[in-house]
């Protein structure tokens, strides 16, 4: 009996170990809100790559674009807790959207699992071929008298660069009018076209252009010039008090076990340590920036106090 007993435990034990090496065999799915091109899809990418070694499972990027990333973020939240969907989502979907809906589908605490910070980020406002060339205070000059044609193009309503635009506005008391694309990718390619004249997202959706001298960056919205753009000054150097920045984290549902956090967290901070990836995501304007679970949901936390006065101020509501 002893040792019916010993065989039964033996290959109850098996078989759990072998579920969880089935679970971690499985593909990994990085979901993304945004369309492909943007500086979203371009990180997870570069992290998908490197964790398919890390983790030793097939990771795969899934473009979920639309409601400014809410529909990405639903689809996490309703996952199986096992790691293997996640999202690397922008920080405004947890810190700036559950100021503006009452019905907004998910909880950014309870609903999701922090398992990395990936970069920090601010912000580029460009001006393409439809402003005037100069400054960004003679673009703006511009604009107050041609009330037609301010406006100004962010990846989506309700993200960060919406209400940083918002904070330009404010600063400078210059009335331009908002308007919303699904994703920066198709904002800046109107921007290079002409067919708007300012935009307002990150450095990556327009920094090969700036270069290339399609488009030209007039200031970027951090408190220090950015290592991409060392001849673009800040907003504040500018006489423009205005400072605006955020972070792209990589999230999980909710009651995700802390192993498979720490070690989706680990892979990813060995990801960010490898100089070629860290240069390519510079290369975008963006700063590799890791953090582990817990600091990414206490710099969550800040951000979403931080963005409370300025979206209130701005008196943007969404009606749902």
């Amino acid at each position: 009996m002893f040792k019916v007993l010993l065989l039964a435990t033996t290959l109850g034990t098996w078989a759990l170990m072998g579920t969880a090496q089935a679970q971690d065999k499985a593909t990994v799915k990085i979901l993304v809100g945004f369309p492909p091109g943007g500086s979203a899809d371009v990180v997870a990418r570069l992290l998908a790559e490197r964790m398919r070694t890390l983790l030793d499972q097939n990771v795969i990027v899934e473009n979920k674009p639309g409601a400014a990333g809410r529909i990405a973020l639903g689809e996490v939240k309703r996952a199986a807790p096992d790691g293997n969907t996640l999202i690397l989502a922008p920080s405004g979907g947890l810190v700036i959207l559950p100021w503006l809906y009452k019905n907004l589908g998910y909880d950014p605490v309870k609903d999701f699992t922090p398992v990395a910070r990936v970069t920090t980020f601010d912000f580029a406002v460009t001006a393409g071929p439809g402003a005037p060339t100069g400054d960004i205070k003679s673009v703006l000059a511009w604009m107050k008298a041609n009330p037609g044609k301010a406006n100004y193009a962010t990846s989506g309503a309700g993200t960060v660069p919406h209400f940083a635009g918002q904070l330009l506005a404010q600063a400078t008391s210059t009335p331009i009018t908002h308007v919303a694309y699904k994703g920066g990718a198709p904002a800046a390619q109107d921007l290079i076209g002409g067919q708007i004249p300012l935009m307002v997202d990150t450095a990556s959706e327009t920094i090969e252009h700036h270069k290339s001298g399609k488009v030209k960056i007039l200031a970027v919205t951090g408190e220090a010039r950015s290592s991409a753009l060392p001849d673009v000054p800040t907003l504040k150097e500018v006489g423009i008090n205005v400072v605006a920045d955020a972070y792209f984290g990589l999230y999980g549902p909710a009651n995700m076990s802390a192993d498979r956090t720490q070690k989706i967290s680990d892979a990813v901070a060995q990801a960010l340590s490898q100089p070629e990836i860290q240069n390519r995501i510079r290369g975008f304007g963006l700063t590799p920036n890791y953090a582990g679970p817990q600091a990414l949901g206490e710099t969550q936390a800040v951000h979403y106090k931080r963005w409370d006065a300025p979206i209130k101020a701005s008196g943007y509501t969404v009606e749902q």
